[in-house]
């Protein structure tokens, strides 16, 4: 009788999302199960497959314990290569505001507490504003890559203000609060490829883009 552990389990269904590899070099994994972020980041990149967390069989919460994004990006790409051996991507993005000295920056996915929902943190947001007249802020993203046994580092800012109310439904997490330099409008009423256009992640993602398509 022949037992598989689940280790064995775990390459097997790794091997058969790469095994067609030599036939299709543009796939890459990105580091997370997060489904709006794999909606955009696969809107800008159309001509890379783009592989999640659980096409390679992991569901374990990846530890971000990095008091920057750029350590927590790559906490999370390094997880990937060292336990899966595979190249892969991962981004950590910040929401930071100069009224509060640069918060809730790093700690933005868990600002209201480690059990926090997205509307907690944005609510908290929103209160600790009340009465600051500077509503400046800015979005960013870093994204590290993990690819033949290098890390390369990718960034892009938007900068904005802080609305004093939620306006729009499209969008997740602060978008319905931000609303980006030169528009009246938040990110939450601008569709995915208004968006996608002129955001952190946008701007970082097509950094990565030209990075891998060269």
């Amino acid at each position: 009788m022949y037992f598989c552990s689940h280790k064995k389990i775990r390459l097997l269904k790794t091997f058969s999302v790469f095994q067609k590899q030599e036939i299709n070099m543009n796939k890459i994994v990105f580091a997370t199960n997060n489904e709006h972020k794999l909606t955009e980041v696969r809107a800008l990149i159309p001509n890379w497959e783009i592989v999640s967390l659980s096409d390679i069989g992991c569901f374990e919460d990846i530890p971000e314990t990095a008091n920057t994004l750029q350590g927590n990006a790559q906490l999370k790409a390094n997880y990937i290569t060292e336990k899966y051996g595979l190249d892969c991507f991962a981004d950590d993005t910040g929401l930071e505001i100069d009224a509060l000295k640069g918060e809730p920056g790093v700690y933005s996915a868990r600002y209201a507490g480690d059990q926090a929902n997205s509307e907690e943190n944005l609510q908290k947001v929103l209160a600790n504003l009340k009465g600051k007249s500077n509503k400046s802020a800015q979005f960013r993203t870093v994204i590290a890559l993990n690819l033949a046994t290098k890390t390369h580092l990718f960034e892009g800012i938007c900068k904005g203000s802080i609305l004093s109310e939620k306006t729009g439904s499209s969008g997740f997490g602060y978008d319905p609060i931000f609303k980006p330099k030169g528009f009246n409008k938040s990110f939450a009423e601008m569709n995915q490829v208004e968006k996608g256009e002129i955001s952190h992640r946008g701007k970082a993602v097509r950094k990565l883009m030209d990075f891998l398509n060269k």
